[in-house]
């Protein structure tokens, strides 16, 4: 698990969405959405890509991994819940709010998990840049 880099993503998204003129709100949301994908790819995934889409009236953050898979995603949406290893909770990381934040940020979610072979998430802000 690298988690040297966990974060940028998310900080480089934040500040080419504001350079581009985008709402600084939407920026925020786009960038926490980011952060959470950015270390569930770390914590759970085992790597994957992550990817960011712009358009005037929509940003899609979309992260793929083939990790393990989520075996209960309603129970994963619940805030606490984790099964992210307790050296990762040691750490101050894995305190079961990726998903749920995820959500709470997102206009539109989508999961798509398979057991042992990989989880797709689409996070959805719809939005209109300011001029």
């Amino acid at each position: 698990m690298d988690f040297q880099a966990a974060g940028q993503a998310a900080g480089k998204v934040k500040q080419v969405l504001l350079g581009i003129g985008y709402d600084p709100q939407v920026a925020r949301r786009a960038a926490i959405i980011t952060y959470e994908l950015e270390m569930n790819l770390v914590i759970h995934g085992g790597g994957g890509t992550l990817t960011v889409e712009l358009s005037p009236d929509l940003i899609e953050i979309s992260a793929e991994d083939h990790g393990p898979g989520i075996p209960d995603v309603n129970l994963a949406m619940q805030e606490g819940y984790s099964t992210a290893p307790a050296h990762v909770r040691e750490m101050g990381f894995g305190a079961g709010m990726g998903l749920p934040n995820i959500r709470r940020w997102s206009d539109k979610l989508t999961i798509a998990t398979e057991i042992n072979k990989g989880t797709k998430l689409l996070a959805a802000i719809y939005c209109k840049k300011q001029e």
